[in-house]
């Protein structure tokens, strides 16, 4: 192991033990420090050494390479949070990335399905439920993702547990291993009901049983439960189905329909921000964004006197 991999290693063991940060946020500092340690070796140098300049002009190899300004400020980040943690353990003297300014981030507006679009997709689920038990796993998987707005990750290793043990309720533990509770609706509740009947028949044989019991949704697979990549799979399956295009579906597209939908019936942020799990309220606010500009847009569409044409 590299002297920098090593200090990544430590890094990253800081962040599981002291920070208690999520897998899934481990794995990224893991790509994001790793990439940069990477190009650093090829310039002869190394994360003990680097200064200021090096940190930008890899900011700006990035940019030069087509990466989001969302991408490099994620990565800027990473960098913080690491030179910051070799600085207080005395590995350097200075912090390099002091006084560099993030990359701008965009804020493009989330795909959003309508209410008639979901309609479509539910019809289609209940289609597929009515033929086979993996069309019931899927039509439970719409619903609850509709009805709770969780995140993917969160849906993929939701324990059974949260469905049997709160009555109406999810009890959820999101990033950094915050719990929070999501209400369901009656037809999110129904189809949970419906699955748990044949649940049974999707746990593997033999020692992997006992891994897979815990899931709500288990899989014969190594991770014991769906995959995020097998729910985005299912999920464009579905919008086949439903003549939605597939590009515009994914888990996450569902988590949006859920949040938007609520801002545009009336919901105040506060309570969608505690909905969704977030630790900002800013990341919420972006919703606000997307029921404004569809209701003006049906303002523009429907009203009478908005399609009247100017007079000469």
């Amino acid at each position: 192991m590299t002297a920098a991999a090593h200090l990544v290693e430590s890094f990253l063991d800081m962040m599981s033990a002291e920070r208690g940060a999520a897998a899934n946020t481990l794995a990224a500092y893991a790509r994001d420090l790793t990439d940069f340690c990477g190009w650093l070796a090829g310039r002869g140098e190394g994360v003990k050494t680097c200064g200021r300049d090096d940190v930008r002009h890899y900011l700006q190899a990035l940019s030069a390479s087509g990466a989001a300004g969302t991408s490099q400020a994620r990565k800027l980040s990473s960098l913080r949070q690491f030179f910051g943690f070799l600085y207080t353990d005395g590995v350097r003297s200075d912090d390099p990335t002091v006084a560099i300014d993030a990359p701008k981030r965009g804020r493009p507006l989330p795909k959003i399905l309508t209410r008639e679009d979901m309609e479509k997709l539910i019809a289609a689920a209940a289609a597929r439920a009515a033929k086979s038990e993996e069309g019931i796993r899927l039509a439970c998987i719409v619903e609850v993702l509709y009805a709770s707005g969780l995140r993917v990750s969160e849906l993929a290793t939701l324990p059974v547990a949260a469905v049997r043990n709160h009555d109406g309720v999810l009890l959820v533990k999101g990033k950094g291993g915050k719990e929070r509770l999501a209400p369901l609706n009656p037809a999110a509740r129904e189809t949970i009901t419906r699955w748990l009947t044949v649940r049974e028949n999707f746990l593997p044989r033999g020692a992997a049983r006992h891994a897979a019991e815990r899931f709500l949704f288990p899989s014969r697979g190594v991770e014991s439960h769906l995959t995020r990549r097998r729910l985005h799979q299912m999920l464009k399956e579905l919008a086949v189905d439903a003549g939605l295009d597939p590009a515009k579906l994914s888990p996450h597209v569902l988590r949006h329909a859920f949040a938007t939908h609520l801002v545009e019936g009336g919901a105040d942020l506060r309570s969608v921000q505690t909905l969704l799990g977030h630790a900002d309220i800013a990341t919420t606010q972006i919703y606000t964004h997307v029921a404004r500009d569809r209701l003006a847009a049906t303002v523009a569409n429907a009203h009478p006197l908005a399609r009247k044409k100017p007079r000469a």
